[in-house]
């Protein structure tokens, strides 16, 4: 699969705050159900609240992040970082509001074929709290 066949794109201003890019890596294809996805959050971009029929990892790849699962203190992460989130976990993920991050993103799709549901957009007040640093 050569780079140049997945080109990147601007990630949906209906599901995102801010900029954000999406490289694809691995698109879905039978049998496998397994999507994954190089993410750029430029400073401040982040993810509406949204949840994964069968959860998601995140792998950090560069920069400063925060990530926040839904009752939970916000969390700082930072490149070597892996966050396992479990299935239908409400939960959110971007970039410390003066830095840039990516983040390589999988996740599968069920047998019934469903994947990511996309919530609100995270609040300023939200994503503004102080993280946990590891």
């Amino acid at each position: 699969m050569r780079a140049a066949s997945r080109p990147t794109s601007k990630a949906e201003a209906a599901n995102f705050v801010g900029t954000v890019m999406s490289d694809p890596v691995f698109a879905p294809e039978g049998p496998s159900r397994l999507r994954a996805s190089r993410v750029s959050f430029m400073p401040g971009g982040r993810t509406n609240w949204h949840k994964h029929a069968v959860g998601q990892v995140l792998y950090v790849l560069s920069g400063v992040g925060r990530y926040q699962l839904e009752g939970e203190p916000v969390q700082e992460i930072k490149p070597g970082d892996t966050v396992v989130i479990p299935p239908n976990a409400r939960h959110w993920h971007g970039s410390a509001p003066d830095t840039m991050m990516v983040h390589l993103a999988m996740s599968e799709t069920n047998e019934k074929g469903e994947a990511t549901s996309w919530f609100e957009p995270v609040s300023d007040a939200d994503y503004g709290k102080a993280p946990t640093k590891a």
